[in-house]
């Protein structure tokens, strides 16, 4: 999935001319190693670019500044060698507006103990110097991501590329735009939100038109470029009959690819990343977008029902921070259905109608044409699978009138015991941390959407300092969580952030 940007981040050294040249040559030198040893070390999805040592107001100043105008520089990472007085530093913070990385760490690993003598201590004093520069940062309310401990550990280099994640995330979230084919459905409270706050907090641009805007483009599509995406649907997922008549399955299947082929067109031409549809909506539409919002989704758009544009957003913006995880496992729109609350087998079935990304499948995947009670439309195709199991993160971005708050559980995916032979849609089938009773008591506490934004290949850390970065209030539902400290954090985080 493309994002449009090559992105890099900065490596800005702080130090002082007081020690001379030669210390100064030493500071240069064992930054181009550090680098150089962070970019070989396989860990970082994003290359680190050395910039020169800064030793005075003037260039710190003008380097932050050149990073926010660089469109390639997605954040800086800041190492202070020696001591760096901080005053030095105020007005280049002060204008600076990308992500922040304050890495505490120092050259040498260990003490050399038989060597070290007061050159050597004045040259490698990390943890004097960061000290200085935390202050500054903390008395100015910078929001920023602190990283400890020696730069060639494998640790620090992974929590280095996972705060690159993130950053990526808070550059790209304004860049988001949200296409919405019609309105929230009716009477339904958790899809509706405050569209120019979004915009001011996260850069989100949501617009709306009507569904036959978009039927135009569907209706558009030719006869012969359906074909070949249905022969493409063919021969890449398993045809489940069932008893249909072929001729008839494969033109319910046919009209997916047409919606497919026209909304990706439709979005291509507004520029738009992520798309909300109502089933009451339709307009000229054969069918419910099903199959056709899954490939999308799979192809990087995000996706909100019923009008969901906050969890579309989010979709979106997950895709792009989880985008090249190695061994990724998918991210997707969810939503919370039924329950099993068999001691020992408690979980939560997810579902969706029919719009869950086919990203975090294992196994075949299908094609079903089934009726749909919503919609008042023909049988729509959509793909059928399960989902992958391990550890994974569910998102709920609420709005609560005074402000947004970012609901994170971490979840543990299983396989369901038995097949579901009658359920025609694809699932996945979750556990809340700690436990069922504790996480769905903490999410309702918290006033949690029952869409989420799930992935497998983001961590809870990650979409904790992207709430921060957004200046929202985030709350963790984790295997530390009691309902006791939850209920006080709420209260707490109500004060803090009316």
């Amino acid at each position: 999935m493309k994002t449009g940007r090559d992105y890099k981040f900065w490596f800005c050294t702080g130090s002082q001319d007081l020690y001379g040249e030669e210390c100064l040559r030493k500071v240069a030198e064992h930054s181009a190693k550090i680098v150089e040893g962070l970019n070989a070390s396989g860990r970082l999805p994003f290359e680190v670019v050395l910039k020169p040592t800064l030793i005075d107001p003037a260039t710190i100043r003008r380097t932050l500044n050149e990073a926010n105008e660089d469109g390639e520089c997605a954040g800086v990472i800041t190492w202070m060698h020696t001591f760096s007085p901080a005053k030095m530093w105020i007005l280049g913070l002060k204008e600076y507006r990308k992500p922040l990385c304050h890495l505490h760490t120092q050259f040498n690993e260990e003490i050399p103990y038989d060597t070290i003598d007061m050159d050597f201590m004045n040259e490698n004093q990390s943890a004097h110097g960061d000290r200085e520069f935390g202050h500054m940062v903390s008395r100015m309310g910078i929001e920023r991501k602190i990283i400890v401990g020696h730069w060639a550990n494998a640790e620090v280099q992974e929590k280095i590329g996972s705060w690159m994640r993130t950053a990526i995330g808070i550059m790209e979230s304004s860049h988001i735009r949200v296409c919405r084919i019609g309105d929230n459905m009716n009477n339904v409270a958790v899809t509706e939100g405050d569209k120019v706050e979004a915009e001011v907090k996260f850069g989100w641009e949501i617009d709306h038109y009507c569904v036959n805007d978009a039927v135009e483009y569907v209706n558009a599509v030719s006869e012969g470029d359906v074909n070949a995406l249905v022969e493409e649907y063919y021969s890449k997922y398993q045809i489940l009959l069932e008893g249909r008549d072929p001729k008839e399955f494969r033109a319910h299947v046919a009209a997916q690819a047409k919606i497919e082929i026209g909304l990706e067109k439709f979005l291509e031409d507004g520029d738009y990343h992520a798309i909300v549809t109502h089933f009451g909506m339709l307009g000229g539409l054969q069918q419910l977008p099903g199959l056709a919002i899954q490939r999308l989704m799979e192809k990087g758009y995000g996706f909100g029902g019923e009008g969901d544009w906050k969890t579309a957003a989010m979709v979106r913006l997950m895709k792009i921070m989880a985008a090249g995880v190695p061994g990724a496992k998918g991210t997707s729109f969810m939503e919370d259905y039924t329950y099993n609350l068999v001691p020992g087998k408690e979980g939560i079935l997810q579902a969706h109608m029919l719009e869950v990304c086919p990203s975090i499948a294992e196994g075949p995947i299908s094609i079903k044409v089934q009726p749909l009670s919503m919609g008042n439309r023909e049988d729509p195709a959509r793909l059928v699978f399960t989902s992958k199991t391990g550890p994974a993160v569910a998102t709920s971005l609420v709005a609560l009138g005074n402000r947004f708050r970012l609901i994170i559980n971490a979840v543990d995916c299983k396989k369901c015991e038995k097949e579901m032979p009658k359920l025609p849609v694809a699932t996945a089938f979750w556990t809340p941390q700690p436990d069922l009773a504790t996480g769905a008591q903490a999410w309702i506490l918290a006033g949690g959407a029952h869409h989420t934004a799930f992935s497998y290949d983001l961590t809870v850390d990650q979409m904790v300092d992207w709430a921060a970065a957004m200046g929202i209030e985030s709350v963790v539902i984790d295997k530390d969580t009691t309902i006791r400290n939850f209920k006080n954090e709420l209260r707490w985080n109500s004060i803090y952030y009316r």
